[in-house]
Parts: structure tokens; sequence; C-alpha cells
């Protein structure tokens, strides 16, 4: 008898403004993923949602090549030869927010589940930042909240906490991709040591107010030397959004992942932070939606139908 299962996964914000690949933290947006592992060589995918005319439904397909990689590892790839893959996306893909993690993770999840679950979080943290390169977005796929990532050696270590405060996230979604590959073009190849100073003391200060619930000192906590100027070329206005977002009532406001998306935190004024920088957006003659989303605290898990 065949055996499904179905994952819900989060999508994410890397960096948070000063954290550069090392900070993270998941949204209450997601991807649900439905995996049956078959024994003939037998390969179907189907999508629907975000990006679901652009995603390969063969064998480059992300997320049955990190299945693949799975089944390896635990030497049953000559088992489970196929699958049926069934995605259901709410992740706008190429945005910034996590598309490719939660790819990978709800598919690393969903055949570890049905395989027993011969790795633990690390285990799959491990395995998942083989794949995407860095751990910043899959981290928090993972464990949900806030994450603080490196890789030491090759191994990956992750920190999750949640904020202690009734922290909002509001992303305006412009209506353009940015690739992460274009984003990292954008990078040069060394910074001056005052911006890394500069951001050395803002992380920390983030994550410590955070973790706290300081508002007060979340002011300058968000801010940015070390790869938003240099991004900032390739997002109409976004200087302007970031301003019109704090003059709206935002806490902090930053640059997710490798953008277009901008997302502000706030804890109140979700509404008119959103429609502030969707307006200032639409001065630069780009068209943007706004999502309120709150602060993921599962990361991936089953689905309960």
């Amino acid at each position: 008898m065949r055996k499904s299962v179905k994952i819900r996964v989060p999508g994410t914000s890397a960096n948070c403004g000063p954290g550069f690949d090392c900070l993270g933290v998941s949204c209450t947006i997601y991807n649900d993923l439905e995996l049956t592992l078959l024994k003939e060589p037998t390969l179907e995918i189907q999508a629907e949602g975000e990006g679901a005319d652009s995603i390969p439904t063969d064998e480059r397909n992300l997320a049955w090549r990190s299945i693949q990689l799975l089944l390896h590892r635990v030497k049953a790839d000559e088992e489970y030869r196929g699958a049926i893959i069934r995605m259901k996306n709410g992740v706008p893909l190429s945005r910034g927010l996590g598309s490719s993690a939660a790819a990978i993770v709800g598919a690393l999840k969903a055949a570890n589940v049905l395989l027993g679950n011969p790795f633990d979080r690390r285990g799959l943290l491990q395995i998942a930042t083989e794949i995407e390169g860095h751990p910043d977005n899959v981290a928090p796929a993972i464990y949900g909240g806030f994450t603080v990532s490196l890789v030491h050696e090759g191994v990956p270590e992750s920190f999750a906490f949640l904020p202690k405060l009734p922290l909002k996230l509001v992303i305006a979604v412009p209506d353009f991709h940015l690739s992460t590959k274009a984003a990292r073009n954008a990078l040069p190849e060394a910074v001056p040591m005052k911006d890394a100073v500069f951001n050395v003391g803002r992380a920390a200060l983030l994550v410590a107010a955070l973790a706290k619930g300081n508002v007060p000192f979340l002011r300058h906590a968000f801010d940015d030397a070390l790869h938003q100027p240099y991004r900032a070329k390739l997002i109409p206005g976004m200087y302007d959004v970031f301003e019109a977002a704090r003059n709206a009532g935002a806490l902090g406001v930053a640059m997710s992942g490798a953008g277009p998306c901008i997302v502000a935190y706030t804890t109140n004024h979700a509404a008119t932070v959103g429609d502030a920088m969707v307006e200032a957006f639409r001065r630069h003659d780009v068209s943007a939606r706004a999502l309120a989303l709150d602060v993921d605290k599962r990361g991936a898990h089953i689905a309960k139908e």
C-alpha cells in the first residue's frame, strides 16, 4: 500500500537587514507539498499557486532532486525510484521570500517522514544547506521563528528563538522577479572595515533586542552597509520605500533576502505601513502588493487535513 504525507513549510526572509547570510525569519505564508514515494521509476509532479507555470515537472524539479539526495543518503534510492509530488505554493518565486528553501525543506521533510525519520532537524539542516548553499533561509524554514546560523568546517549550526514582542512582518511584493545570482553579482569582493563594524554592531543589537523585547533599541538595528547599498540599483525606489515604511510607523525595514521584496517590522499600524510601501513603489512605476504576516513559530511540519 502506498503511503503519502503532506508537509507545510513557511516562507522565510533572510538577512533581516544587517545579518547578511546568517539571520533569517520564518513567516506565515506557506507552501504545501504532498509526497508519495514509488518503487517503480515513475515521476508525476503537479504544481499550483505561485509560479506554477515556471516550475519544472521533470527530473530538473528542485523538490525531486532534494528527495533523491535524501534517498541516496539512507541507501533507499534503489527501493524508491519514483514519486508523486503535488505542490500548492503560497510563497512567491524569485522575490526574496525563500521559495527555493521552502521547496527543498518541504521535500526533505516529506521524504524523511515516509522513511521513518532517519534524520532529526539538525540532520535535515545539513542536507538542506548542502543543496541551498547557505543556511539563512533553510534554517528558519525548518525551525520556525528567527534563526542565527553559521557554517563551521562544512557543518551548519543554527540557533532559533522567538521574539519577545508581537512582531508583524509587512512585506511589499513588487511585480517583478530578481534572481539571486544577479543580486549576488552586484556585491563587491571586499568591503571597508567601517562597514563590517557597522553591521556587526547592528546584527548583535538586533538579536539582543528581539530576544529581550526591547523596542527602543530596534530603531537602528535593521540598518545595513554590506549588501543593500550595492543592490539598491536593482530595486527601483528601494530607499524611498524604506522611508515610507518608517514614516508610517515601522520599527525597521530591510530588503527581504536578495530582494526585490521589502519587509517592514512593526508591532502595529501594519495596514498603514503596507499602504505606504505600495504607494512608494507606485511613485517609481512599480506595481506592488502588501502582505501583513506574523512570525511562524513551527517551521516545517506535517499538515493535518
